[in-house]
């Protein structure tokens, strides 16, 4: 084995297959044990990514079988991160992290939970407007590998790209993180705007503010602004926030349209990292004085201590000043 891709969901999957088709010998890992067996008898993902066979050198396991591989990608939600390296045996000298989201209880980003649980890993980031299907259809596609090591960024461009998938590489690695993470919970945004029935110049502004607070959130914990305004930052929050194959776009479309959240994510049945993380963020930012009235008002629709359309009123009332580029304020 030369990788493993720790997560069996529709993003783990796809990186699995992209790197089994340049040649790797690739396990892919997951929890459930009947969805494994499935996935040995069909050669696909037929739960998260049906129709697409997995390339030879592909296969798959489950966690408790996991004894240590030369480099593993991390692709479980963020909720999960802490429980699944505790149980993994063996060594892993190198983990890239590909979950986007913040750990709930206390807003920490993936490789700093990975450098408390594993703390002799070098550790490097994938991140971009990657979804999923379009990566395994061959759609050219584009992201970024963020490592303080660049032999680590190295190792991730080695690993994936290929003419339909390209990758760039950075130092920055709490801006990728933090960038791809907190443009899912303005996906959710975008998907209520839409699901309310408001245009593009609804969205185009709640977009807009929103990505001024990422970058002040962002920014504030060490993120460099060229990061925000490129591939890992505007690049994925574009295609997550307009697009129908996004789950945090489709989870606010739901809640736009009058869903309970307990509805929309039984329907979506996969985990929308938005939700966990507008609740990090939203917290993080009171504890630090970061004004994020748009982050914050997407939380108290999730939470459903606002209704959607009371909450797109509220947010218009405040884009009353100065736009300004003050990335200190929101």
């Amino acid at each position: 084995m030369d990788v493993a891709v720790l997560g069996a969901g529709s993003w783990g999957t796809s990186l699995a297959i992209l790197m089994a088709r340049n040649g790797l010998e690739v396990t892919l890992f997951g929890r459930d044990h009947a969805e494994i067996t499935v996935m040995r008898h069909t050669h696909e993902n037929m739960k998260y990514l049906p129709g697409f066979a997995f390339p030879k050198g592909l296969t798959v396991n489950e966690f408790k079988n996991y004894q240590g591989a030369p480099v593993a990608y991390l692709a479980v939600p963020s909720s999960a991160v802490r429980e699944v390296l505790a149980e993994l045996q063996g060594e892993t000298p190198i983990v890239i992290v590909a979950t986007k989201g913040l750990e709930t209880s206390t807003g920490m980003v993936v490789t700093a939970i990975v450098e408390q649980c594993l703390p002799n890993a070098a550790l490097g980031v994938i991140s971009g407007p990657n979804l999923a299907v379009e990566i395994v259809q061959g759609i050219p596609t584009a992201a970024i590998a963020a490592s303080k090591d660049p032999k680590i960024a190295d190792r991730i461009r080695a690993n994936l790209m290929c003419p339909s998938f390209r990758v760039y590489a950075s130092e920055d690695v709490v801006g990728v993180e933090i960038a791809g993470a907190l443009k899912n919970v303005l996906a959710i945004g975008g998907g209520i705007s839409d699901g309310l029935g408001f245009g593009d110049n609804t969205k185009g502004a709640l977009l807009a503010r929103g990505l001024k607070e990422m970058i002040t959130y962002g920014m504030a914990h060490g993120g460099k602004l060229e990061t925000f305004l490129g591939i890992a930052g505007v690049g994925d929050l574009f295609a997550t926030a307009v697009s129908k194959l996004s789950r945090n776009y489709r989870l606010g479309y739901a809640l736009g349209t009058g869903h309970h959240i307990s509805e929309a994510l039984q329907t979506l049945g996969q985990v929308a990292e938005g939700v966990n993380t507008s609740e990090a963020v939203a917290h993080v930012a009171r504890h630090e004085g970061i004004q994020i009235p748009v982050f914050e008002t997407i939380d108290s629709v999730i939470r459903e201590k606002i209704a959607p359309k009371a909450a797109v009123g509220l947010l218009m009332e405040r884009f009353t000043r100065e736009e300004g580029l003050d990335f200190g304020k929101a």
